[in-house]
């Protein structure tokens, strides 16, 4: 099987990045990586995310042949509705694909980033995609944006903070890291998080696997 994962923002370096958990969550997949032509290196508003979509759709309009599956990994999952009607291969959001591995069993999650003015974007996720009921809301990072995103360990700590007051003051039973861009950071929190913690890129690969193997 062969996805290919998609990253709506242009920094190459983070799509190497994504590409790389991806593989290791599923080692027997073949995944290539795709950065989109144009827009910002950080999608932080809704703004930047519509340009997103719009840079998605311009990377695949001639899609690599032979792909099984395409994994948007934004968690605003720009375009994907779109998408779904360009591509004759499943696609997959990793704020989809995180929020319904979060949700499973009736669990009430919360999502954790670093981004406030994506919090309407991400809340309006959640009801789309049917988790009015279990979305308890999105938990942001302390600190400045750009200075907790430029400092890797900085970024750790302050992720696993917010994680931990999504517990405590939300009752969260599990917790969506919300961006594609947190992933290796994500990883490195698991362990440390007293309740199950999904990691959105991994859960993508895990659905967009699922997906493909009924076409």
């Amino acid at each position: 099987m062969r996805l290919l994962l998609v990253n709506p923002n242009t920094s190459p370096a983070t799509t190497e990045a994504m590409v790389a958990i991806a593989r290791d969550a599923m080692p027997g997949i073949t995944i290539e990586g795709l950065t989109a032509p144009f827009g910002v290196p950080l999608i932080t508003n809704a703004a930047e995310l519509a340009t997103a979509a719009e840079a998605v759709v311009a990377a695949l309009a001639a899609p690599p042949a032979g792909i099984d599956g395409v994994i948007v990994s934004a968690f605003g999952d720009p375009a994907l509705p779109r998408l779904r009607d360009l591509l004759a291969v499943p696609v997959t959001g990793i704020a989809e694909a995180g929020m319904a591995e979060a949700a499973v069993t009736g669990r009430r999650f919360a999502v954790v980033t670093t981004t406030p003015d994506l919090a309407a974007s991400i809340a309006g996720l959640a009801g789309r995609y049917g988790h009015d009921a279990a979305f308890l809301g999105t938990v942001l990072t302390e600190g400045d944006m750009q200075t907790v995103m430029a400092d890797r360990d900085r970024l750790v700590e302050a992720l696993l903070a917010a994680c931990r007051r999504a517990i405590r003051d939300l009752g969260a039973e599990a917790i969506v890291i919300g961006g594609g861009p947190l992933a290796v950071a994500a990883r490195r929190i698991s362990a440390d998080v007293a309740v199950p913690l999904v990691e959105p890129v991994p859960a993508a690969v895990r659905l967009a696997v699922a997906r493909a193997a009924k076409v």
